[in-house]
C-alpha cells in the first residue's frame, strides 16, 4: 500500500485538495479484502467479492471465473494508478489496456515483482554502462562497461538478475549500472 499512498499523496499536492482514496482491489484470495479494510481504514476499497471467490483454485476454470477475470482486467485498466505483479497476466493485460487511456502511462504503475514482458517475447538484454566488482558471497556477478547481460528479472531492491554473456556468470547486479538494449530491425 505504500505505493498507493505515495500516488495519492502526490495527487493531493498537485490538485491542492484531499481526494477520497478509492482502490479497486482484484484478488483471488477473498480474505485479502477483509484484511485491507481492517489495516487501511482511510481507504475506500472497491471490489467484487464474487470475482474473488470465483478465482479461487477450485473454481478458477469456470465460466463465472473467466467473466470475473475479464471484469477485473477492465476495471484495473480504468484506474489512474496500477499496483500489481507483472508476473500476473491479469496485471500485464490491465497495464496494456491502460495505455489506450493515456499518452504515456509508463509512470502510472508499480510492479511488485517483475519487469514488464509479454508471453513469448524476445530476449531482454541490458548493457553495462559501469564496471561492477561483485560481492561473490551475495551472489553478484562481475560487469565491465559494454558487457551484454540477459535480463532474467528485476528484484526491485536496486538489483536485477541476469547472465553476463561475456563471462557466462549468472547472478545479481546493480540495476543502475546497466541500460536497456533496444533491438530494432
Amino acid at each position: 500500500m505504500k505505493h498507493v499512498k505515495h500516488f495519492f499523496d502526490i495527487y493531493d499536492l498537485e490538485h491542492g485538495q484531499t481526494v477520497i482514496r478509492s482502490v479497486y482491489l482484484a484478488t483471488d484470495e477473498p480474505k485479502v479484502l477483509q484484511e485491507a479494510k481492517e489495516k487501511y481504514q482511510n481507504y475506500n476499497f472497491l471490489v467484487d467479492e464474487t470475482n474473488a471467490k470465483s478465482a479461487s483454485l477450485d473454481k478458477r476454470y469456470s465460466p463465472e471465473s473467466a467473466q470475473g477475470v475479464i471484469l477485473d482486467i477492465y476495471h484495473l485498466s480504468q484506474c489512474d494508478y496500477l499496483v500489481c505483479t507483472f508476473s500476473s497476466q491479469v496485471c500485464r493485460m490491465s497495464y496494456e489496456l491502460m495505455q489506450t487511456r493515456f499518452p504515456d502511462a509508463s509512470w502510472r504503475f508499480k510492479s511488485l515483482d517483475d519487469v514488464y514482458y509479454f508471453g513469448g517475447q524476445n530476449k531482454h538484454d541490458v548493457v553495462a554502462i559501469y564496471d561492477h566488482e561483485p560481492a561473490i558471497e551475495l551472489g553478484e556477478i562481475e560487469l565491465k562497461k559494454g558487457d551484454l547481460v540477459s535480463l532474467a528479472g528485476n528484484h526491485w531492491n536496486g538489483y536485477s538478475k541476469g547472465k553476463n554473456k561475456r563471462t557466462h556468470q549468472e547472478g545479481l547486479f546493480p540495476t543502475f549500472k546497466t541500460i536497456n538494449l533496444i533491438d530494432f530491425f
